[in-house]
């Protein structure tokens, strides 16, 4: 199973290089890409649906036994889990940064099993950071071992924050007033994964939100964890379909970062 999973982590870095270029390509000249609307701030565009297309099939092509669930083809139905593994990925995440020129947007993709994310690669094509991590073989950044922070307040540096309309604004206000009353400050990349990974590689203290999509965030949570930081159970009850909130920390702020929050996890 450790081949297994070499095999694929190894896949996930070339396919998320070649679906990055394609990303950029298309970033490059988004003032021609076609644009559509899925919900409240939540858009979508041709440079997702294919670079989308592209993952689903040199993943399908090498592993054809795995299980697939991507951002612009999920339904709404039930996942079917199968037991080679099941990949789950966003094509871009922060689409919305991507659209709109700004350079917080990255290709995620992860691969579980049994119900854990056992492998997870967040690629930012503009900076050309391609970070991965295995459980059990550590996390990196382009191939240089990612060092998680090694702060224990929360005025130490910067927490990540995102905020989802699928819920109402006071449970991102709330978790913000307590954060600045800490001693602390935020910032909104508007990329979950993004966010993630920097929290892997010590950018910042931690990430939190009060409700997200499994596609956006189990590659960082593979990142995070083999980084030596905390998560939340995130998959519990249906997060995989249904999302859940997300909490992901330094190893000495864990306490302090939950009274923050507020979250049940």
């Amino acid at each position: 199973m450790q081949n297994d999973y070499l095999e694929r982590l190894e896949l996930a870095k070339q396919v998320a290089r070649s679906s990055g270029t394609l990303a950029l390509d298309y970033f490059q000249n988004r003032d021609e890409l076609a644009v559509s609307n899925k919900g409240v701030q939540n858009r979508v565009t041709e440079a997702d649906q294919e670079v989308e297309r592209l993952i689903f099939k040199t993943i399908t092509e090498a592993f054809p036994n795995d299980g697939f669930l991507g951002e612009e083809m999920a339904s709404g139905e039930p996942v079917k889990l199968v037991e080679e593994g099941t990949w789950v990925v966003d094509p871009i995440d922060g689409t919305d940064c991507f659209i709109y020129g700004l350079p917080s947007w990255c290709i995620s993709i992860a691969w579980m099993q049994k119900g854990e994310a056992r492998i997870g690669v967040v690629y930012d094509p503009l900076r050309d950071e391609l970070y991965s991590a295995a459980v059990g073989h550590g996390a990196d950044l382009n191939g240089k071992q990612l060092q998680i922070s090694s702060a224990t307040e929360l005025s130490d540096g910067l927490t990540g924050v995102g905020h989802s309309t699928r819920v109402q604004p006071i449970a991102t206000i709330e978790p913000l007033q307590r954060l600045l009353e800490a001693g602390g400050m935020f910032i909104r990349s508007g990329s979950c994964a993004s966010s993630l990974a920097w929290v892997a590689s010590g950018r910042l203290l931690g990430y939190f939100e009060s409700h997200i999509n499994s596609w956006d965030c189990l590659a960082g949570i593979v990142l995070v964890r083999e980084a030596g930081g905390w998560v939340n159970d995130f998959l519990a009850l249906d997060g995989l379909t249904s999302g859940n909130p997300i909490i992901a920390v330094a190893p000495g702020l864990v306490e302090k970062f939950k009274m923050v929050c507020g979250f049940k996890v």
